[in-house]
């Protein structure tokens, strides 16, 4: 596929809405160019602290949202929020694990193959939507095309801010739902030791996006995040897979996803290091570096030779 060119006309947005269990709502909202039909899909998977349009559509000066960028490459851009997140059913009793993440994408993704074709999906996940993400592509290979997994963990080897989370594994296992405010949003950006790597208009634009939506999420990854890895068997995972890990992000650790990047089987894989870049990527001072990364990466050739 070549690399697309950016355009400057308008992206439209529409909200839709999947069912996943009978009392079930997922939002989802989608972001394109003129028409969406024949349009390569982009599916973007938030993380474990805050919904999908915060993370995924928060255009601010100088640096527009993920989704708008790419919607002017020419993608049509889905992004959900799964249970227990933003505008999502919240009323079931439950801690939307990492497991329930991927039941979430397997019907969003669903709804999308009925809405838009059938063909296979480009997938973005950071953080524990990059587990949510890697759990459904190793479930679904025939759903995703190409993978790319950012602040992914995978046994939690050389991870200072999990080791320092398990301190509180009790606290999160006794119930499936925490409460979040504008400090601990603060605190996403300033606990690898790099505040200065985002902007401080954006960490606030951020924090007042999220908690517009959410004034507490659910516990269930950071329990998994904390107990229960690895989620993810390297070698079950056949798509082609690229690996963004931050220079300075404290749950990634480096010699762990080497490992893992090791062991999985598709040749057609990659690993960057994104220089400057704790954990939050997207709203880092070098986003630019990350959108170019996701793009090179999504308009890659297919190989023409394969021995």
């Amino acid at each position: 596929m070549a690399a697309p060119a950016q355009t400057s006309a308008a992206v439209t947005g529409v909200e839709h809405w999947a069912g996943k269990a009978p009392d079930v709502r997922l939002f989802l909202w989608e972001k394109f160019q003129g028409s969406p039909d024949g349009k390569p899909v982009i599916v973007w998977v938030h993380g474990s602290s805050m919904a999908s349009t915060p993370t995924f559509d928060l255009a601010l000066p100088g640096h527009p949202s993920v989704m708008d960028w790419f919607a002017g490459l020419g993608y049509d851009c889905w992004t959900l929020d799964m249970e227990g997140y933003g505008r999502s059913s919240k009323h079931r009793d439950v801690n939307s694990d990492v497991a329930a993440g991927a039941d979430d994408l397997e019907a969003a993704t669903d709804y999308i193959r009925r809405l838009r074709g059938r063909q296979a999906a480009l997938m973005y996940g950071i953080s524990s939507g990059a587990l949510r993400a890697a759990v459904f592509a190793q479930r679904h290979p025939e759903r995703v095309r190409r993978l790319a997994l950012d602040a992914f963990v995978w046994t939690g080897e050389g991870s200072p801010t999990l080791a320092e989370r398990r301190k509180k594994l009790a606290q999160w296992q006794a119930s499936n739902r925490r409460p979040i405010d504008r400090e601990f949003v603060r605190s996403v950006f300033s606990r690898d030791g790099h505040p200065d790597a985002a902007d401080r208009a954006t960490v606030e634009a951020f924090a007042e996006a999220i908690l517009s939506l959410d004034d507490s999420i659910p516990n269930g990854t950071y329990v998994d995040m904390c107990a229960n890895l690895p989620l993810v068997d390297p070698a079950q995972l056949t798509v082609p897979v690229l690996i963004m890990r931050g220079q300075w992000d404290g749950i990634a650790g480096f010699h762990d996803l080497l490992d893992f990047f090791d062991r999985l089987p598709n040749p057609d894989k990659h690993f960057a290091v994104m220089p400057g870049i704790s954990h939050s990527s997207l709203h880092m001072k070098n986003w630019r570096l990350v959108y170019h990364l996701i793009s090179s990466w999504f308009s890659q050739p297919e190989p023409v030779h394969t021995g």
